[in-house]
């Protein structure tokens, strides 16, 4: 199975799930091309962009797993390769 590059789009609105998403970017490290992320401190949020190369179900895992958070949004799009 090939791989495919996404963006994971994660808003979080729960602080206290911050620890748990650093654990689950560490599983998949591997397959992080690059991170970036912003505090919004106006809005009391963070907004974090994760770069992937993986499988495609390696990377629906893993934007499932983060979206299920307590106060975490995920969204993720696809190149087309």
């Amino acid at each position: 199975m090939g791989t495919r590059v996404a963006i994971i789009a994660i808003i979080v609105e729960n602080k206290n799930s911050v620890e748990r998403i650093n654990a689950i970017l560490h599983e998949y490290k591997d397959a992080i091309i690059g991170r970036m992320g912003i505090p919004y401190k106006a809005k009391g949020i963070s907004i974090i962009s994760i770069a992937v190369d993986a499988s495609q179900d390696d990377i629906n895992t893993l934007a499932g797993k983060i979206g299920r958070l307590d106060g975490v949004s995920a969204k993720t799009v696809y190149s087309a390769n």
